[in-house]
């Protein structure tokens, strides 16, 4: 909503009520989404299952936290839509539509397509007994992992990455702003907390940091502050938990994790530029 007030006509343009599942793609989304996915091969056997379908049953999976067998009988089998989302998730395709989401937004926005400031946070969340690399975060007392993420100004997720919760995050951030540099390049300043203070972080890359340091305490302050730049990225944490697949890390492999979370941040894009069209 982007601090929009809440009216019968946003409400109308935001319901989702006419669908089958609220997860499922409008038309808008999917006219949107289909070219952004593999297309069908020109030879060979036909697709049993619509792709919209195996989409679907994704966001579904996503949003509402259930496994891949409890999938109900109104998607395709769940060994069709698990073996569909190994493909995209290994053919980095929900880092890829999620990049091109960006721009677009940026651009219906009014802005240039590609940042040049970002945002650097993380998040430590628990895991279940999925397995897969984990830690301890001593100073959040979780035992599990981080999510890192790069979000441009206003919020959107550029860069994601999962890891053991033990990395500290200035161990945590020089891969994850390495890899930035490949789809964003302009990237010209990143706003950081005082945990990435230090040369390791300054030094990773060309990217300048900027340390935003928490103003001083009011003697009067109750509960939670906004910290200039640092919040755009706590609001993008907030709004990918909204989805119960998010709600700790139930993934085997840090792949597809990282895949959870670049389609949490495809759904908040693609909804947001197909109410625009």
């Amino acid at each position: 909503m982007n601090g929009a007030m809440w009216t019968p006509a946003t409400r109308r343009q935001h319901s989702r009520t006419g669908l089958r599942y609220a997860s499922d793609l409008t038309d808008d989304e999917w006219r949107i989404l289909e070219p952004l996915l593999p297309a069908a091969p020109g030879r060979g056997r036909r697709r049993a299952w619509p792709l919209r379908e195996i989409a679907n049953a994704i966001f579904y999976v996503l949003r509402a936290g259930c496994t891949w067998r409890l999938l109900p009988d109104s998607f395709p089998p769940w060994r069709t839509v698990y073996r569909w989302f190994v493909r995209l998730r290994d053919g980095g395709v929900f880092e890829a539509i999620n990049h091109h989401l960006v721009m677009l937004d940026r651009e219906r926005a009014g802005r240039e397509a590609s940042p040049t400031a970002a945002v650097i946070d993380s998040q430590s969340v628990k895991t279940t007994e999925s397995g897969g690399p984990r830690g301890y975060d001593a100073g959040k007392k979780i035992n599990g992992r981080k999510r890192h993420a790069m979000v441009d100004t206003d919020g959107r997720g550029l860069t994601l990455d999962n890891h053991p919760a033990n990395i500290q995050d200035r161990d945590g951030a020089p891969p994850l702003m390495r890899a930035s540099r490949c789809r964003w390049p302009f990237v010209r300043l990143a706003f950081m907390d005082s945990g990435y203070a230090g040369d390791r972080v300054a030094n990773a890359t060309t990217i300048p940091v900027a340390i935003v340091r928490k103003p001083n305490k009011p003697k009067n302050q109750v509960g939670f502050a906004v910290h200039a730049r640092r919040w755009v990225v706590e609001r993008f944490f907030a709004w990918i938990g909204r989805n119960r697949r998010l709600a700790k890390d139930f993934e085997a492999t840090i792949a597809s994790a990282n895949a959870f979370l670049y389609a949490a941040s495809v759904i908040i894009l693609l909804r947001r530029v197909a109410r625009s069209v």
